[in-house]
């Protein structure tokens, strides 16, 4: 009987560690290929780690609530048929008692908050809940009173979580910032206060409405793409007339072959990938003074949730994908988005993106690059247009689908003529779409 080390899933380039949340599956269960056997959590996002082979789950390595290197084993998985069940002992291979918390909440804020640094006492705090006391404005203090649910008390994200729901219970009169007189330590100076931060107030009729978690990070990361990138954006109006025929013209064909809606965005990935065929640069990064030019096309498509956040899962190796490949990546991946059930490979590793702002009735946009990527390309809405169109015999005026292209695109590396040119090869390609090509 083999066994199969079932190890913490690298969750993007930054991440090194992930905090383990919940345990879908016990000791002696039997589980099926990419069936979840276990929830994570990073900064970024929260995710299932499906089992890549077909066997009983025979240890669990760490508890709910504990943080996990990243390539490290967290459970074992017999493949073969198994003839006896492993005792559970204690320790790490005990199964998880559940644990109701008693948890005073006081209904008014009285007490200055002071940030969260670092951990007085010898109670461990992944780095997972430390972010969101940090942000959620939560002392440390306050932080040592909670009754932790995890392994040996440890305080969980849910238990740091349902007590923000409770805290803000409170009347919303009664809740405000607080002023913070922070002390800042330096071991080469002495001691000094910080400024007195005052207490925000709003007037007239609003109703405050606080960030979750997701919504969060995406702000977080759109800023620093901001202050990393010099964002430069170039516009191009392109002539769809041609796709738009082929599609209406495919997609009852499509469905009926392949049981899979024909969307405009495979088209539109596969034009970008010829495109970075012709301009390598334009699917590179930056690494301090080094270019690194990118071989792999590995395109991300946004897709909005129904949360209203916004999730990009990257179809990769798109070049060696035909139409019908990538639609059914397209497809696959938007629906697995919906539902929240991506894998973590399949957020990771993106070269180029690309965001359909059409979809929400926009002409045009100007998006923000998604790090360390040095471009993206929005593309809007199709409109109906009267369009001067040059015939043999002279111009005539012809009513054609049209459609603005928006390439957002890093200035450190991307000049306007490399994102300028860029832009106008995707439409170039899109213009000249084959109406009489097969599927």
């Amino acid at each position: 009987m083999a066994s199969y080390e079932l190890i913490m899933p690298k969750m993007g380039e930054s991440i090194t560690e992930a905090t383990i949340l919940k345990w879908l599956k016990k000791e002696g269960e039997i589980i099926k290929i990419d069936e979840a056997v276990l929830e994570i959590a990073t900064d970024k996002v929260d995710s299932e780690v499906p089992s890549p082979v077909a066997g009983t789950l025979t240890k669990m390595y760490y508890n709910e609530g504990d943080v996990v290197a990243v390539g490290k084993p967290v459970a074992i998985i017999e493949t073969g048929s198994p003839t006896q069940t492993l005792p559970k002992g204690e320790g790490l291979n005990a199964p998880v008692e559940k644990v109701t918390p008693t948890v005073t909440v006081s209904k008014t804020v009285t007490a200055p908050v002071a940030q969260v640094s670092a951990p007085a006492g010898d109670r461990f705090y992944s780095p997972l809940v430390l972010n969101i006391a940090r942000q959620e404005g939560i002392s440390m203090v306050e932080l040592e009173a909670l009754q932790g649910t995890g392994a040996n008390g440890r305080v969980t994200k849910k238990d740091i979580l349902e007590h923000m729901e409770k805290r803000h219970l409170a009347p919303a009169q009664q809740i405000v910032e607080p002023v913070v007189q922070a002390r800042i330590v330096n071991t080469e100076a002495p001691k000094q206060e910080t400024q007195v931060v005052a207490a925000k107030s709003y007037s007239g009729n609003v109703e405050i409405i606080e960030m979750d978690r997701m919504r969060r990070l995406i702000a977080e990361n759109m800023v620093k793409s901001k202050h990393t990138s010099a964002h430069v954006t170039s516009f191009v109006e392109a002539d769809v007339t041609n796709i738009v025929m082929w599609r209406n013209k495919m997609k009852k064909k499509f469905l009926d072959m392949y049981g899979e809606n024909l969307t405009f965005t495979p088209i539109f990935i596969e034009a970008v990938v010829k495109a970075l065929r012709d301009f390598p640069m334009v699917n590179s990064s930056i690494d301090g003074n080094n270019i690194i030019v990118k071989k792999d096309l590995n395109i991300g498509m946004a897709a909005a949730l129904p949360s209203g956040n916004l999730i990009v899962p990257v179809i990769k190796n798109a070049d060696l994908l035909n139409i019908v490949g990538i639609a059914k990546k397209v497809n696959g991946l938007a629906d697995r988005a919906r539902k929240g059930k991506l894998k973590p490979d399949e957020i990771e590793g993106g070269t180029f993106t690309l965001s359909n702002v059409g979809t929400f009735g926009n002409v045009m946009g100007t998006p923000i690059i998604m790090q360390p990527q040095v471009a993206i390309l929005a593309v809007g809405a199709i409109k109906k247009k009267p369009v001067v169109i040059e015939t043999p015999d002279g111009d005539v005026i012809g009513i054609r689908h049209m459609m603005f292209l928006s390439h957002s695109y890093d200035h450190r590396i991307v000049d306007g003529a490399l994102g300028g040119s860029f832009v106008r090869r995707v439409a170039d390609y899109l213009e000249k779409f084959d109406t009489n090509r097969e599927i």
